[in-house]
């Protein structure tokens, strides 16, 4: 499925506080906040049990079939819905899992040092991949009149493909962007490896989340140094083709019609949108732009709910974070 949301039948392993991108999806706990243990039963993350199994192959010959042990694990669950056991990936030696119960302690622990309130979790991909966001309760205001909300997302896989990691991102409410602003000396993200070491990694991260307030004063700050900037239309179209640079000339038409569409739907953006209201001419306006172009409009290739595949990418891939780092990094005033 596109929005590769883990489903059986009409089942699907997601919890929402509210409405969301996969909102069709899941279990919705309406006009309030859910807790961890919410996530674990309402949202079929719990009992998991994801554990390593050695790796075997079965080579059949003259003489019948002879066994051969391989070198790696596979890690494997118990499926939630069905209670099968499900192999997810192949880890080396190294690798120890962490379940999604220890996923929502770790968040737990955050919720009660800092206020922040669950507001949505899944499984992506088969149960490959995880996640659970929270709210801080606090907003930003930039320029008086753009309110940011801010949202921390945890992020866990099961099939060694990447660390259990932390996320700090803004949200403005006009159009639901996720920031993703490169901030000097400030920390917006924490990964811990899946070893044997994780357990102390959670506690230093958990150490650590002070970090999250500082990050979020910087960005407040350089946000609002932003929204002081003017920035002209040459200056935007600028930015554009450094972003996304034009095509050969021999290229694919598919290719340059693409760059073209992407062209048109960045400068209706930037001149048209009813999310430029406030913030137009501004270089907090062009970054505003991008990012709604790069969370909302760039392409995916999904057959179903497009909306829902470019969700699904901001959480699981880095290039919208790269895209916007990059584009706050050259608006922001020397």
């Amino acid at each position: 499925m596109a929005h590769e949301i883990e489903t059986h039948g009409r089942q699907a392993a997601a919890l929402f506080a509210r409405t969301d991108p996969w909102h069709r999806l899941g279990t919705t706990v309406a006009g309030e906040a859910f807790t961890a243990e919410d996530a674990m039963t309402l949202g079929h993350l719990g009992g998991w049990q994801v554990r390593k199994v050695p790796l075997t192959a079965s080579e059949v010959g003259a003489d019948g079939v002879t066994t051969l042990d391989v070198p790696g694990f596979a890690t494997v669950r118990t499926n939630p819905f069905t209670g099968a056991p499900e192999a997810l990936g192949v880890v080396g030696a190294g690798y120890t899992p962490l379940q999604n119960e220890k996923h929502a302690e770790f968040l737990n622990t955050l919720a009660d040092a800092s206020g922040a309130v669950f507001d949505t979790a899944g499984s992506l991909r088969g149960g490959r991949q995880v996640f659970v966001t929270m709210r801080l309760p606090q907003h930003l205001s930039i320029g008086g009149t753009d309110r940011v909300d801010l949202n921390i997302a945890a992020l866990n896989s099961h099939d060694g493909t990447s660390a259990f990691r932390v996320l700090v991102t803004p949200v403005r409410v006009v159009c639901a962007n996720t920031q993703s602003a490169a901030l000097r000396d400030h920390v917006s993200s924490w990964s811990i490896r899946h070893t044997r070491n994780a357990k102390a990694a959670v506690q230093a991260a958990r150490d650590s989340l002070g970090l999250t307030f500082a990050y979020v004063e910087a960005f407040q700050a350089e946000a609002e140094r932003l929204i002081n900037t003017t920035t002209t239309d040459s200056q935007f179209f600028d930015l554009v083709a450094d972003l996304f640079p034009a095509p050969a000339a021999d290229a694919p038409t598919r290719v340059r019609h693409t760059h073209t569409q992407r062209q048109q739907t960045l400068a209706h953006l930037w001149h048209d949108a009813d999310t430029q209201t406030g913030i137009h001419g501004t270089a907090w306006g062009a970054y505003q732009a991008v990012a709604e172009y790069v969370d909302h409009f760039a392409p995916v290739r999904a057959r179903l709910d497009p909306a829902a595949a470019r969700a699904v990418r901001l959480l699981t891939t880095e290039e919208p974070a790269r895209l916007k780092a990059r584009a706050w990094a050259a608006l922001s005033p020397a």
